[in-house]
């Protein structure tokens, strides 16, 4: 099944009810034929939809700015990862990401020190952060370090100078998030996001 549409398209060219039935396809290719959509995450997968295809229109609608990422909020279990992960097939080549587990990327610390930093918050790519907040702090040669606090300052820095974004998925709220990675960073998140959120009683898609 090829998608509905051309990435180089007129974004009128779209339908978004056949978007989500190629989002669907691609889902149950990668995860499996239980995959599907749910109708009470619709809302949020149209936000990522209209923002994967940069649809200016629908996003001045909803208050999506295209000059920020998105920060996906919502339960365990709700499906984030695998949401952000197949909005990557709607993105043209220069929108594209790559997505890392904030866990892994403390172990990368951890074995290798500040590069591991430099290489999330200063390469120039477009990273999807996944699971904020999961992440322990780790040591390297004694010296701790709360990495991805650092390296979401390092975007931050990207976004201002570069215009390149970032994206993340979390099941922290904004409070958990400023006990985790500090105030300044947590300042930093409202310039960088725009955020789009589950229902606190969206299914666990793992059951």
């Amino acid at each position: 099944m090829k998608p509905p549409f051309k990435l180089e398209h007129n974004i009128k060219q779209y339908n978004f009810h056949e978007s989500l039935r190629y989002l669907e396809h691609i889902g149950k290719l990668k995860y499996g034929a239980t995959f599907k959509i749910h109708k009470s995450d619709i809302k949020v997968i149209y936000k990522l939809l209209v923002h994967s295809l940069r649809d200016k229109e629908n996003c001045k609608k909803h208050g999506i700015d295209l000059d920020k990422g998105i920060l996906l909020n919502g339960p365990v279990g709700c499906g984030k990862t695998s949401l952000m992960t197949l909005c990557r097939y709607f993105t043209e080549v220069q929108n594209s990401y790559l997505i890392k587990t904030t866990r892994d990327i403390a172990l990368e610390y951890n074995k290798d020190g500040f590069p591991a930093i430099n290489k999330y918050g200063k390469t120039p790519k477009i990273y999807c952060l996944d699971d904020l907040g999961i992440e322990n702090a780790v040591k390297h040669f004694g010296n701790e370090c709360n990495t991805v606090a650092e390296i979401l300052l390092h975007r931050y820095e990207l976004q201002v100078n570069q215009g390149i974004i970032t994206h993340a998925t979390t099941n922290l709220n904004a409070g958990e998030l400023e006990k985790m990675y500090g105030s300044r960073v947590r300042s930093r998140l409202r310039s960088m996001f725009n955020l789009v959120t589950f229902e606190r009683e969206s299914t666990d898609k793992r059951k």
